[in-house]
């Protein structure tokens, strides 16, 4: 919804520099939410471009209005276009910087301002354009889903030699025992068994 208004902006300003060469920077558009009656300075970077000059445009009314806002040189001389109020509108340049700076920003000045940059050979460099919407709230970032903790695992026990767990270690020595303990018992009664049930003669045969 950004994008094409912005392209229409660009294709529409360039009429009146027919016979130049262009270079259109890919960029989003980039959105802004100043406070009313704030200042807002929006800047134009010279980089890859010998600038001499910078020209800088609004689009107003749903993106289908023109609004030429005003030029300045190297030199930091400005010259306006009609209708623009000069008492909040003003235009700067420092060091590398073209700034674009509003006074006491209303809703009026809803708009996508764009700067186009020139040098003297005539190449012009098209800036990605700043979305003002003065005293709209910003969106808030939409919260993180909660994450559900995850159910303790049980760890299991190594028979650590200090502070063994009642309920673990000690059942791994314990019924072990019991089972050997029960296997000796076994054994003994059937021994006792088996001589009980031998004849006489052989016990003392046994005996001898």
């Amino acid at each position: 919804m950004i994008v094409l208004p912005l392209a229409w902006t660009l294709l529409t300003a360039s009429l009146w520099t027919l016979g130049s060469s262009q270079i259109l920077q890919r960029e989003p558009v980039k959105i802004r939410y100043p406070e009313i009656l704030s200042t807002e300075a929006i800047e134009c970077h010279c980089v890859n471009i010998a600038c001499d000059s910078v020209y800088w445009f609004r689009s107003i009314q749903d993106h289908r209005k023109l609004e030429f806002i005003g030029k300045c040189n190297n030199a930091d001389r400005t010259n306006y276009g009609d209708n623009v109020d000069t008492t909040r509108f003003k235009l700067s340049k420092q060091s590398i910087f073209f700034t674009l700076r509003i006074i006491n920003v209303t809703e009026k000045d809803t708009g996508i301002y764009s700067c186009v940059l020139k040098d003297r050979q005539n190449t012009e460099m098209w800036k990605p354009g700043i979305l003002l919407r003065p005293g709209v709230l910003p969106p808030t970032l939409a919260p993180l889903p909660k994450t559900k903790p995850k159910p303790p695992v049980k760890s299991v026990c190594r028979c650590p030699t200090e502070n063994p767990s009642p309920d673990g270690c000690d059942s791994l020595v314990l019924w072990p025992s019991v089972g050997l303990v029960a296997a000796l018992a076994v054994a003994l009664i059937c021994t006792l068994y088996y001589f009980s049930r031998l004849p006489k003669k052989c016990r003392h045969h046994f005996v001898k």
